[in-house]
C-alpha cells in the first residue's frame, strides 16, 4: 500500500473514533484509536522491515530474506530513512551468503543515512572485515576508528576489539611472509 494512502487511512479512522467516541461508544473509540495509532506507525516503519529485523534477532535468515523480497520497489515504498535500514538489512544477509557482495549494501546504507549510531557503527565494522577479507589493511584500520567512534554506547566494543587483534594478526603474518 502506497505511504501516502496509509497516512489518510490512518487519519480517516482517527476521525472514525473521534466521531464514536462523541456518540457515546468510548469502547469502540479506544479500539479505532489504537488500530489508526497502528496503520499511521506503518507510514514510518514499514511491516515487512519489522518481522524481518525480528527474524534477523531469531537467526532465522530464510525468514527475513523473504519479509525483505516483499519489498518489490523499495526506493517507492519506503521514506528515505527506512532505505538505508533496507540496504542495511540486505547487507547483512548478504554478508552470511557471500560476505564481498554485502559491500555495496552497507555502502548505499551509509550514504542513504541511518539514524542509530549503533547501526552506523554496525555498517562500518562490516566493511572493516570485508576490507580485511580483501587485505585491505589501510581501509580496515579506517572503518575500525569509525566504527569505534559511532559506537558511542560500546555495544559493539567487544566485536570491535576482536577485529583489531585480527588486524594485528593480519600485520603479523605479512610482517613474516615479507622476511
Amino acid at each position: 500500500m502506497p505511504n501516502i494512502v496509509r497516512l489518510i487511512l490512518g487519519f480517516a479512522i482517527l476521525g472514525a473514533a473521534v466521531t464514536l467516541m462523541v456518540f457515546g461508544f468510548w469502547g469502540w473509540g479506544i479500539l479505532a484509536v489504537f488500530i489508526s495509532i497502528l496503520v499511521i506507525v506503518t507510514y514510518f516503519f514499514n511491516e515487512n522491515m519489522l518481522l524481518a529485523q525480528w527474524f534477523l534477532r531469531k537467526d532465522n535468515m530464510a525468514k527475513a530474506e523473504s519479509y525483505l523480497k516483499r519489498i518489490t520497489n523499495y526506493e517507492k515504498q519506503l521514506i528515505r530513512v527506512q532505505q538505508g535500514y533496507y540496504n542495511l538489512l540486505i547487507g547483512l544477509i548478504e554478508s552470511r551468503k557471500a560476505p564481498m557482495q554485502s559491500e555495496k549494501y552497507f555502502k548505499k546504507a551509509l550514504s542513504l543515512g541511518l539514524h542509530m549510531d549503533h547501526n552506523v557503527a554496525l555498517a562500518k565494522l562490516s566493511l572493516a572485515g570485508i576490507a580485511m577479507g580483501k587485505r585491505n589493511k589501510r581501509e580496515a584500520q579506517m572503518y575500525l576508528t569509525e566504527a569505534k567512534k559511532a559506537d558511542k554506547n560500546k555495544l559493539l566494543a567487544d566485536q570491535i576489539k576482536q577485529m583489531k587483534d585480527q588486524l594485528g594478526m593480519l600485520d603479523k603474518q605479512q610482517q613474516v611472509r615479507y622476511r
